[in-house]
């Protein structure tokens, strides 16, 4: 079966032969080193097809690996990554858990390294590690820990670096390697693709039986997300213009890890000039909600689901009822009467829904728009607005010691 792309409406076609992206010409892009991120944030809608595409190709080997997996008494699932990739496991943590009814927690690759014996114990484990390039230091030494301290190790391993060290890895234990389509390896230095892929990728997994059934979600995520392109893109840009400060966003379940990764790219993208802050609905109100002031730009990232928008929406009208800060932002499925925001931007042209775990895969776009354009505001490189290099595309500096387990 394939996914029938005159459902899908075109997105901004990123060949040369098109005049402009995000409404800059190419040829200024090209100069003010935002091509590559302008590129690779409107090429989503697509890149998520593909992705689909592949999985469903690869169905029948990765349910063959994962039913062997599963077959194991006492499975723990770790889904773990190092920055961005590591929000994909917080992302993906309930609702893989839900899908699969295996023990799954979401551990950064960061903190497995530091803590091996806190988390690899004599247990049986499938460690999912999600990565770009694959190349960080930390994503083969989290292997490498797995290897020799688990019970039983199974590596699903999901990233868009065919070259990487982790897709090149050698393991006698079992693994999989899963690659993403080749347009899903950034070449900015921000994740953008490379995140919604690898997020996707990892929903239809945990789904892997029902993947066929999964095609019409997609196609409804690539609208949703050509919705956002289209008609917000200059809404976003508008907002860029803003003199805000600070930046909090604001979800809960999945789109709380979305939150996080959105802090992270427009903190990025604007070289730390904009700090920014995540937490979910209810936990802002527990002291978080304190650094609202006038600077603040505020971002909702709803739920689709009845039961968690009372929460979202007792929220929002407590928000506004004292410091409502600079402006603020609701980005929901459908649109919300019941809430004073200041810009809402509206998934889903034809109110269609789809299921809550994937709004994870397109509610990150507002972010990336806007701090595209907040970069430019600011003088900055989109493609590497790190003027001193405090980040780079990969982890530079990160020594890997050895660990010696003290049982």
């Amino acid at each position: 079966m394939k996914i029938n792309s005159s459902k899908i409406p075109a997105s901004p076609d990123t060949s040369d032969s098109v005049k402009k992206l995000l409404g800059f010409e190419l040829e200024t892009l090209k100069n003010n080193g935002g091509y590559f991120t302008a590129k690779e944030i409107t090429q989503q809608p697509l890149l998520w097809t593909s992705t689909w595409q592949l999985v469903k190709k690869r169905k029948e080997a990765l349910e063959s690996f994962l039913n062997e997996a599963y077959q194991q008494e006492a499975l723990t699932v770790i889904l773990t990554g190092a920055g961005t990739s590591a929000f994909i496991g917080s992302a993906l943590q309930g609702p893989f858990q839900k899908n699969t009814r295996k023990n799954t927690v979401a551990i950064a690759t960061t903190d497995l390294i530091s803590h091996p014996a806190h988390y690899f114990t004599d247990q049986v484990v499938l460690l999912i590690s999600f990565a770009r390039s694959g190349d960080s230091p930390e994503s083969v030494a989290a292997v490498n820990l797995a290897n020799g301290l688990c019970k039983k190790i199974f590596h699903l391993i999901i990233t868009c670096n065919p070259s990487g060290k982790l897709a090149l890895a050698k393991s006698v234990h079992p693994a999989c390697i899963f690659l993403l389509p080749p347009e899903s390896d950034d070449q900015s230095l921000v994740m953008t693709g490379s995140f919604t892929s690898m997020l996707l990728a990892g929903l239809l997994i945990s789904r892997i039986k029902e993947i066929e059934d999964l095609e019409g979600t997609v196609q409804q995520l690539s609208v949703y997300a050509t919705n956002i392109l289209n008609n917000y893109s200059e809404k976003l840009r508008a907002v860029a213009r803003l003199h805000f400060q600070r930046a909090v966003f604001l979800g809960s379940g999945p789109l709380r890890s979305v939150a996080n990764e959105s802090d992270l790219k427009l903190q990025e993208l604007t070289g730390g000039k904009v700090i920014c802050k995540f937490d979910s609905f209810l936990g802002f109100r527990h002291g978080p909600k304190a650094v609202i002031d006038a600077s603040t730009l505020l971002v909702y990232l709803f739920s689709n689901n009845g039961y968690v928008h009372q929460y979202e929406q007792d929220l929002v009208k407590s928000i506004t009822s004292g410091e409502k800060g600079l402006f603020s932002i609701g980005i929901a499925e459908t649109a919300r009467k019941d809430m004073e925001l200041d810009l809402q931007i509206v998934l889903s042209p034809n109110d269609q829904t789809i299921e809550e775990e994937f709004l994870s895969v397109c509610s990150v776009l507002p972010a990336q728009i806007l701090g595209w354009y907040k970069s430019l505001e600011l003088g900055l490189t989109p493609d590497n607005p790190s003027e001193n290099e405090t980040i780079t595309r990969v982890v530079k500096g990160v020594t890997i010691y050895p660990f010696k387990h003290e049982k």
